[in-house]
């Protein structure tokens, strides 16, 4: 049974814990075994083959062969794991970022260095502010992936 988990409603926000860490365990395994070159060269050359090899879900299956990164975290993905599929793929953390807000990699850096998204409106599902669902490009508005 799930604790209480008060932090739910945060728009925009994801939180790692230990039911999420279940859920995405073969996930973030294969994006660990991306640290190797063989496997990331085994990869590249034919993904669905070595996603296939893995345990995962066919939902998980589909966000990694997507490069859908918002979709791999609410498969139980892990940022830090998942940066080494971004690396595989050429791409930086800061590219990987924007493409999960659906900026590009200036906008996204500008938008940090100005101090990132206000708090005020964004602190609970349902409130006025720019990181609300419905402001937000992810789902049909944007093009996954990075």
């Amino acid at each position: 049974m799930a604790l209480d988990k008060p932090y739910t409603d945060i728009p925009g926000t994801t939180i790692f814990d230990a039911d999420q860490s279940r859920k995405g365990y073969w996930l973030n395994q294969f994006c660990m075994s991306l640290m190797k070159a063989e496997n990331r060269q085994r990869f590249l050359a034919d993904p669905r083959k070595v996603l296939d090899e893995w345990p995962m879900t066919e939902a998980q299956k589909l966000a990694v062969l997507a490069r859908d990164l918002n979709r791999c975290i609410a498969e139980g993905g892990n940022i830090y794991f998942l940066a080494k599929l971004g690396a595989t793929h050429g791409k930086s953390f800061q590219q990987m970022a924007g493409s999960m807000t659906g900026m590009t990699e200036e906008e996204y850096r500008d938008m940090m260095v100005g101090g990132g998204r206000s708090p005020e409106g964004n602190r609970r599902v349902g409130e006025g502010g720019s990181a609300q669902a419905h402001r937000q490009p992810q789902g049909s508005a944007a093009k996954p992936g990075f």
